[in-house]
C-alpha cells in the first residue's frame, strides 16, 4: 500500500489523515506517522487495522478520471481485506459470517493485483539491474557502431528511446517474476472450511505459545547465569 501511495502522490494526504484520527475508549492513536511504523505487533494491528480502508478512502480522495480504476481496485482490496480480517475475530460463526468472509476474500483475490508491482524480492531486483546493465552495454555498442550516421537531435531522441526502452523492459521483468505465492497468502481460503471441521478455532491461537515462551524461557534465562541456562531454567 505504501508504494502505491509514493506512485500516485498520495503519502502526504494519508499520513495527514492518519494524524487526524481522535481517541476513543479502548483506541489509542499512534504518536509517529504511519511510514515510521517500522514493527506491526499484534495489538497495533488489532487497533488500528479496522481504520485503513477509511484512511485510504481519505487520501484518495479528488482523483482524476484516468486514476479511477486503479483506485477503485486498491480501496475494494483493501476494505475486503479489513473486513475479513474483522469478522475472522469473531469466538462464533454461523452459516451467515462464513458466507459474508468467503464474499471479502472473492473481493481481495480479484483486486490485490493491484498491489503486485509494488512486491520486488530483492532476488528480482537483481535480476532487473543485471537486465538493465546488459541491455544498456548493447546499447552503447550499437550506438559506437552507428554513431557517425546520427546528428544531435537523433542522439538525443535516441537516448529517450533507449531509457523508455529499458524502464519498460524492467517493469516486464518485476511484473512476470513477482507474485504472492507465500504461505499466508493461501492459508485465507481455508478458513470458512477449518471453522466448519473444527468449530471455533479460537483455540488454536497462537498467543499461549508465545506467552509461555516469554513466561518460561526468556524470563528464566534472564535469571540464569547464562552459563548452563537449559539447567537451571528447567
Amino acid at each position: 500500500m505504501e508504494g502505491f501511495l509514493k506512485k500516485h502522490k498520495r503519502e502526504q494526504a494519508f499520513n495527514n489523515a492518519w494524524k487526524e484520527i481522535l481517541p476513543y475508549p479502548r483506541f489509542s492513536t499512534q504518536k509517529k506517522v504511519y511510514r515510521e511504523i517500522t514493527q506491526w505487533q499484534g495489538k497495533k494491528i488489532r487497533n488500528h487495522g479496522p481504520c485503513i480502508s477509511a484512511i485510504l478512502a481519505s487520501a484518495l480522495r479528488n482523483l482524476d478520471h484516468s486514476e479511477y480504476p486503479d483506485f477503485k481496485s486498491a480501496l475494494k482490496c483493501i476494505t475486503g481485506l479489513v473486513e475479513f480480517t474483522l469478522m475472522a475475530q469473531y469466538r462464533s460463526h454461523t452459516p451467515d459470517t462464513l458466507s459474508y468472509i468467503e464474499s471479502y476474500l472473492q473481493r481481495f483475490h480479484p483486486t490485490k493485483d493491484i498491489f503486485l508491482e509494488f512486491r520486488t524480492l530483492k532476488a528480482t531486483c537483481t535480476q532487473a539491474n543485471h537486465q538493465d546493465r546488459e541491455l544498456t552495454e548493447l546499447m552503447a555498442y550499437q550506438r559506437a557502431k552507428e554513431v557517425h550516421k546520427r546528428t544531435l537531435t537523433n542522439c538525443s531522441w535516441l537516448a529517450d528511446q533507449e531509457r523508455v526502452e529499458r524502464s519498460k523492459g524492467r517493469a516486464d521483468l518485476i511484473r512476470r517474476e513477482n507474485h504472492f505465492n507465500f504461505n499466508k497468502m493461501p492459508y485465507l481460503i481455508h478458513f470458512a472450511s477449518h471453522v466448519q471441521h473444527f468449530g471455533s478455532i479460537s483455540m488454536y491461537s497462537t498467543k499461549i505459545g508465545n506467552l509461555a515462551y516469554k513466561n518460561q524461557i526468556k524470563d528464566g534465562y534472564g535469571r540464569s547465569n547464562k552459563n548452563e541456562a537449559a539447567r537451571q531454567i528447567l
